[in-house]
């Protein structure tokens, strides 16, 4: 659905109208929206002829690699030609980064939606006073998105959305078939990081402390989302460093990692896994007992250019996008299998749901970790150096 000049001003009145915007910003996005109107006294006296013509540029941050390949092929460069908008995509090493340039520049000029790391991240922009508000009728394709995967961020903002939940995955366990059994690797589950026959082939992220604490907390025989021995937990961590040859920072140097066999065994994101064998690389995966489960967002900061930002996501949900772009990062999308046939591909993705409702998959719970955040980040950083 194309959203045209007249739905484009109502929106961004009626954030003038609720104190969203000041006038100064109002008038700024009248200019990035193409609205160059004669406005006077709040009451728009006319159109210009060539609101569209000029395009918006949106500023989109993700994770690079194959799921940056996929979105721009299937949904980035299609959107482009179809609107006369262009999508600007970078790539970050986590969101942390992102927060803290917004933060030190006051302002979210030139970051508009982020591939986000769903609802721990998803609180986090918000209580920071980052979300936006998508109107949903502009998006009527998240009529299709699964009941189960938009409840928690719904949650967290019963009145509006600042975000489209857009896929889900695992982390779970990658091993070279070559050096590790099927049987093995089933056998020690999460302890298979801690194989000192192993020691020097062991990778794992460095990026994200909540990961290693999660693997750590299994590691130490407890639940992750209910951990009560947070020293346990972190001995775990320092008995993994020692065998480990190399903390990865993103997703392609995982796969070059063990796409080299420089690394033998790792925690691994399931599409990336997904991506190897599909080039034919000799890699196993195995989802521990309680292992961890993630949905992404489409997060919209706020100040972005609302209608265009909304015109993308609604095309990005668009099955048939949605499908493709699953396809090629190798992640099931967030549409409801009950609703949207999928493919062959999608049905033998790891991680995907034929049901639609995600029981059988453990997420992480907000409540319990984002708290614990600030004093268990350290811990880690220090376990990192050598502590």
């Amino acid at each position: 659905m194309k959203i045209d000049s007249t739905k484009r001003y109502e929106g961004l009145r009626e954030r003038l109208g609720n104190g969203d915007v000041d006038r100064r910003t109002f008038m700024a996005l009248l200019g990035y929206a193409g609205l160059v109107a004669g406005v006077s006294g709040g009451v728009m006296t006319g159109l210009s002829r060539h609101a569209l013509a000029a395009g918006t540029e949106l500023h989109f941050e993700g994770w690079g690699g194959v799921v940056s390949e996929a979105l721009r092929k299937h949904a980035f460069d299609p959107y482009e030609k179809k609107t006369g908008n262009t999508v600007i995509d970078a790539t970050f090493g986590g969101e942390a980064e992102v927060l803290t340039k917004v933060r030190a520049a006051g302002s979210t000029d030139g970051h508009n939606i982020l591939h986000s790391s769903g609802v721990s991240w998803y609180k986090r922009w918000v209580d920071a006073g980052y979300g936006s508000e998508l109107n949903e009728a502009n998006i009527p394709n998240i009529a299709n998105v699964m009941e189960s995967i938009m409840a928690p961020f719904r949650a967290i903002t019963p009145d509006s959305l600042s975000a489209v939940p857009y896929d889900y995955g695992t982390t779970g366990i990658a091993y070279n078939t070559e050096h590790v059994s099927k049987a093995e690797a089933e056998k020690l589950g999460a302890d298979l990081l801690l194989d000192k026959e192993l020691k020097g082939k062991i990778g794992g992220w460095g990026g994200d402390w909540a990961n290693r604490a999660w693997y750590g907390a299994l590691q130490s025989g407890q639940d992750p989302n209910d951990i009560q021995d947070w020293d346990a937990v972190w001995e775990k961590v320092r008995e993994h460093r020692e065998l480990v040859l190399k903390y990865w920072s993103s997703g392609a140097e995982l796969m070059d990692l063990l796409a080299k066999g420089e690394i033998y065994v790792t925690e691994a994101w399931s599409g990336r896994v997904a991506a190897l064998q599909a080039q034919g690389h000799p890699i196993g995966y195995l989802d521990p007992k309680n292992g961890l489960a993630w949905m992404e967002s489409m997060f919209v900061l706020k100040g972005s250019p609302m209608a265009e930002a909304e015109e993308l996501l609604n095309f990005m949900l668009d099955p048939q996008t949605a499908i493709a772009v699953a396809e090629g990062q190798k992640y099931p999308p967030s549409l409801d299998p009950q609703k949207v046939a999928m493919t062959e591909v999608i049905e033998g993705l790891p991680a995907y749901d034929p049901t639609g409702k995600l029981e059988g998959l453990v997420f992480r719970d907000p409540s319990v970790w984002n708290p614990v955040e600030k004093d268990q980040r350290k811990a880690w950083n220090r376990i990192k150096k050598g502590a």
